[in-house]
């Protein structure tokens, strides 16, 4: 990947703030500042820009507003929203409108706004190279074809080539970058497919959720350099414990999915209790430090029986995951999938 800087331009109208910003950013970024929305659109015309880092809190032009407008203007352009209100209604209009990569809260600290916009610039790289080597393929496709009717031979062997770059590129789109688990879509998959198979010949199937009780928390004391290392030492203590049939990913941040076919009740409560005990007693160490971590661990069961489809599986086993957080985390609540209701049949943790 690249070495070369991003470039980086943050708005606030207090424009006695940009300055010691710009000197806390230069060592990373190439730094513009503007200390209007006008001001910033006008950079934005004469010249491309990488991260926008916006205040919400502007005259004439809110940081949503301008982010809106360079989301039309320049799409590939990382867009961040810092503010010191936070108001359920600003996040969801930034999210919607000016579609941000963060929503960041004033005060912030100073290692987590490097850290954010690391990760902000990061993301601009990885979507440039990956543009990158998509266009290459595509070029690449074109030459070929318009050789084969010469170069027979040399075509076939190109055509594996880029089959395999193709079939690679898609194990990368299955699979979360920080875990190497399935990401959602084919943990979701995943089920989806598992419960047409119930449909047709009438097993059991378990389907649930483990989430990393106090996250936010552990993200906080440790950074997020901290927060990965607890979901990858924690993806492998995970894997550990599962079965060959069945199926992890991550769908959230610190949210996994299991889909473990032919599970009855009973053995998604004792799936479910291995695998909270096992994480409460794996010690995780980061730093020299040891990082407390427990997980609340959900299950939604459908019997032979059931009429089960992902939407409702899901709302359960999220229910159920819910349920266990709220007596108080570091617990299993195991259900059964009914028509009305879905009745509980284990609750247990340590």
């Amino acid at each position: 990947m690249s070495t070369q800087k991003c470039s980086l331009l943050v708005v606030d109208d207090e424009s006695y703030l940009l300055p010691p910003l710009s000197a806390l950013l230069a060592n990373d970024f190439e730094v513009l500042t503007a200390d209007s929305a006008d001001a910033a659109q006008r950079i934005l015309s004469a010249r491309p820009v990488d991260i926008i880092l916006s205040d919400q809190k502007m005259p004439r032009m809110t940081g949503v507003q301008l982010l809106e407008w360079v989301r039309h203007q320049s799409p590939h352009t990382v867009r961040l929203l810092m503010t010191g209100y936070a108001e359920h209604e600003d996040a969801v209009e930034a999210i919607n409108r000016g579609q941000v990569y963060y929503y960041l809260l004033k005060p912030w600290r100073i290692e987590e706004l490097l850290q954010i916009l690391r990760n902000a610039a990061e993301k601009f790289q990885l979507e440039r190279r990956q543009e990158s080597l998509l266009e290459e393929l595509r070029q690449h496709k074109m030459m070929l074809e318009r050789h084969v009717a010469e170069r027979t031979h040399e075509l076939k062997e190109a055509n594996c080539q880029l089959e395999r770059a193709l079939k690679e590129m898609e194990k990368l789109a299955l699979t979360d970058p920080l875990t190497g688990l399935l990401n959602r879509r084919a943990i979701e998959d995943i089920a989806t497919s598992e419960l047409r198979r119930h449909a047709r010949y009438r097993g059991h199937l378990a389907m649930g959720i483990i989430d990393v009780d106090h996250f936010k928390q552990i993200n906080e004391n440790y950074l997020y350099p901290g927060g990965d290392f607890v979901l990858v030492h924690l993806t492998r203590v995970l894997n550990g414990l599962l079965r060959t049939v069945d199926s992890i990913g991550r769908i959230g941040g610190e949210e996994f999915l299991v889909v473990a076919p032919e599970t009855t009740a009973e053995g998604a409560v004792v799936l479910a209790e291995r695998l909270r005990a096992t994480v409460q007693q794996t010690e995780f160490v980061y730093n020299g430090a040891t990082v407390p971590v427990t997980v609340s661990v959900g299950f939604a069961v459908a019997e032979p029986e059931s009429r089960a489809d992902y939407k409702r599986m899901k709302l359960l086993a999220s229910a159920t995951v819910h349920q266990a957080k709220a007596a108080g985390r570091n617990q299993i609540v195991v259900r059964v999938l009914e028509p009305q209701p879905a009745a509980e049949v284990a609750v247990t943790g340590g």
